[in-house]
C-alpha cells in the first residue's frame, strides 16, 4: 500500500479522491468505486500499488495500436480495479475486484518492472493495460519515470476517464495511448458503465494538444452503441477535434460478463468502417479477420503501406521516416517508427 495522490481530506475524516470524475468520497475504512483505493485512518491509500496479476511480451498491434512502432513488442503489465463498471468488460475478473478479493497477485517495485523489460532485446517499452491503468496511477506514474531513464518507451492502454489535472501531470512520461472511446451518447455510458462520455472526450482533446500518439477504439455492440446517427456524430468529432489522420479501430463484441446480445453481425462493423473512412483516413477492424480494415493503405496513393495477417505485421511501403515509398505521403510520424 502507498499514499494515494489527487485526494483532498475533509473535515469529519472522510477523504474526498480527485484522480478521476467520479470524485469519491470516501469514509474511514471504506473504499472508492475504483475498489482499490481506501480511507484508512483519514488518509487515502492505493492498495494495489505494486500489485501485478499479469504481465506478457505482447505484439504492440494488441493494445490495440496499429501507427505506433508496428510490428515490435511490448511489455504488458496489469494490475486490479477499475472507475468504470462496463456491463460488457472483456476483463471483468481482474477489473471488477479489489486486492482483497483476488488470490493471484505477486508483488513489485517499479525496478522489477523496468528490468523485465529490459530483459527482452527487441521490447520497446512498457504497457500498462489488462485492466485500467488510471486507478494504478502511483506506481504506473513511479514505473514510466523510471523506464524512461532507460529510453524504454511507455503506452496506457485506458478508458480516458480521468481528472484533467492528473492527466497533465501523467502526460510527460507516457509517449502512446490507447483511448476506448466505447459509445458517443452520455446515456450510453450512464447506463452500461456508470460514467459519462464527457471527461473522456476532454482527455483525448488533453492528449491530442500535447502532441501525444493518440489511438481510439469502439467496441460496436449489437443493438446497444451501434447506431449509424451516433456512430456517424463520432467520427464527425474525432475528425475536427482530434485530426482526421487519428487511428480509429472498429472491434468486435462478444457475449461476456453482465451483457448477453448477440455478437455483432461482421456485415455491420464493415458498413460502419467504410462510414468512419469518409471522415477518417485510418480505420480498423478488429476481433475478427475481414479482408477490408486490416492494413494499412496511403490515404494518397492508396498504396498497401504496412499489411497485416492477425498480429503478424509486415511494413511493406514506407521509408524510414514513415512516410509512403509510392508518393511521398507522411503516414507514421516520426517518433513511430
Amino acid at each position: 500500500m502507498k499514499d494515494a495522490l489527487f485526494y483532498e481530506r475533509l473535515y469529519n475524516g472522510d477523504v474526498k479522491c480527485t484522480l478521476c470524475p467520479h470524485n469519491c468520497v470516501v469514509k474511514e475504512g471504506r473504499i472508492g468505486i475504483c475498489r482499490v483505493r481506501k480511507n484508512v485512518e483519514g488518509k487515502l491509500i492505493s492498495e494495489n500499488y505494486g500489485k501485478i496479476c499479469s504481465t506478457y511480451f505482447d505484439p504492440i498491434e494488441k493494445k490495440p495500436l496499429y501507427h505506433y512502432f508496428p510490428g515490435k513488442i511490448i511489455f504488458s503489465v496489469g494490475s486490479l480495479g477499475c472507475n468504470l463498471h462496463c456491463r460488457f468488460c472483456q476483463n471483468w475478473e481482474i477489473s471488477q475486484t479489489g486486492v482483497k478479493d483476488y488470490p493471484f497477485i505477486s508483488e513489485v517495485s517499479p525496478v522489477d518492472i523496468v528490468d523485465k523489460a529490459l530483459s527482452q532485446k527487441d521490447n520497446i517499452g512498457i504497457a500498462y493495460t489488462y485492466n485500467e491503468p488510471v486507478v494504478w496511477y502511483e506506481f504506473m506514474l513511479d514505473t514510466a519515470k523510471l523506464a524512461h531513464k532507460k529510453r524504454l518507451k511507455n503506452v496506457m492502454v485506458t478508458n480516458g476517464f480521468i481528472n484533467p489535472e492528473p492527466l497533465k501531470e501523467l502526460i510527460p512520461y507516457i509517449d502512446a495511448f490507447s483511448v476506448d472511446l466505447k459509445a458517443f451518447t452520455d446515456d450510453f455510458y450512464k447506463n452500461y458503465t456508470l460514467s459519462h462520455l464527457d471527461p473522456v472526450l476532454k482527455s483525448i482533446k488533453i492528449i491530442k494538444d500535447a502532441g501525444i500518439h493518440i489511438e481510439l477504439t469502439n467496441l460496436l455492440i449489437t443493438e446497444t452503441n451501434d447506431f449509424e446517427r451516433d456512430f456517424m456524430k463520432m467520427t464527425e468529432w474525432i475528425a475536427n477535434e482530434v485530426g482526421s489522420d487519428t487511428v480509429l479501430h472498429i472491434s468486435r463484441y462478444f457475449p461476456t460478463y453482465k451483457m448477453n446480445k448477440p455478437a455483432t453481425d461482421v456485415a455491420k462493423l464493415l458498413n460502419f468502417y467504410k462510414i468512419a473512412k469518409r471522415r477518417l483516413k485510418y480505420v480498423f477492424v478488429g476481433n475478427v479477420r475481414t479482408e477490408e480494415g486490416q492494413d494499412t493503405v496511403c490515404p494518397k496513393c492508396g498504396k498497401v503501406v504496412i499489411s497485416r495477417m492477425g498480429y503478424y505485421t509486415h511494413i511493406t511501403g514506407l521509408d524510414t521516416s514513415g512516410k509512403c515509398i509510392g508518393c511521398g505521403e507522411k503516414v507514421l510520424c516520426n517518433n513511430c517508427l
